[in-house]
């Protein structure tokens, strides 16, 4: 196997994947929420709960950055901080109910965008791109 074919095309693949992400995003619109806002709660969404670190690294921002857009989030009860009582300088974030409910309403969009997609293809066309997430999954990003 030509292991440099092989990461030139997961430069491709990776590339195609924020590719589909921005399409299928980029009609989303939520009142008072900025883009960056809404990726700190779609990383929320699937990896809570979450350091601040963690939002800063995953989003690629700068720590008083992700710190001035989590305070909004948080003023806005889209989500919130949680203390840890062995050491009351560590924090976790965690969507509120108000932020769940908005990001259970975006991920329905989400999914019929995703329906429309997938809609033509069969079976076992489902089945195969299925087994492919999984391998990508277990092989590379565990």
């Amino acid at each position: 196997m030509d292991k440099d074919e092989l990461f030139q095309q997961f430069v491709r693949f990776t590339t195609s994947v924020h590719q589909v992400t921005n399409d299928m995003t980029k009609e989303i619109r939520i009142e008072n929420i900025t883009t960056v806002q809404y990726k700190i709660l779609e990383f929320i969404t699937v990896s809570q709960p979450v350091t601040l670190s963690e939002v800063s690294e995953c989003l690629h921002l700068s720590l008083p950055n992700s710190s001035r857009e989590v305070k909004k989030l948080i003023q806005n009860q889209l989500c919130e901080k949680n203390i840890d009582p062995n050491d009351r300088r560590k924090f976790e974030i965690c969507l509120t109910e108000k932020g769940t409910s908005l990001m259970n309403k975006v991920f329905e969009q989400l999914e019929l965008k995703f329906q429309e997609r997938i809609n033509n293809l069969t079976e076992s066309e489902l089945k195969e791109i299925q087994e492919a997430i999984h391998i990508i999954q277990t092989k590379f990003l565990a």
